[in-house]
């Protein structure tokens, strides 16, 4: 595939690997995305249980595969990407801030919740979600 013009691939763009093995590494994303929407967590549980069927007037889509990475929930419409973070994300920090870099260079704008308080104080999290919604 020496000289080969690269292709870009949807919601990856322009890719430096070879195509077929992208689409292969999109195929794993989405496979995983797959597993991810039947076993989510319980905090996800809670959060899609408050803004699933457009109940904050747009539609929501739970581990959408973007890029290189699987985003929590997506609102497409205004491109959002909503992340619930465990403690394990305590640890992450720059990893966290690499990757919403990242999506924010795919035109996505990023919003974190902890999942805590997702569970505790759901309603500030909804407030958030909605003032990012009306930016």
């Amino acid at each position: 595939m020496v000289g080969e013009a690269r292709q870009p691939i949807p919601g990856l763009g322009v890719v430096m690997q070879k195509p077929a093995q992208s689409l292969s590494r999109r195929r794993q994303l989405e496979e995983r995305a797959r597993v991810m929407r039947a076993s989510p967590s319980w905090p996800e549980q809670v959060l899609f249980g408050a803004i699933r069927g457009k109940r904050l007037g747009v539609g929501v889509k739970r581990q959408v595969v973007l890029g290189r990475f699987i985003a929590d929930f997506v609102v497409a419409s205004h491109r959002l990407v909503i992340e619930v973070d465990g403690p394990q994300h305590a640890l992450r920090r720059a990893a966290d801030a690499r990757r919403d870099r990242a999506l924010e260079r795919l035109g996505y704008r990023v919003i974190r919740a902890s999942a805590d308080d997702v569970c505790t104080r759901l309603d500030s999290v909804l407030a958030r979600i909605r003032a990012a919604l009306e930016a």
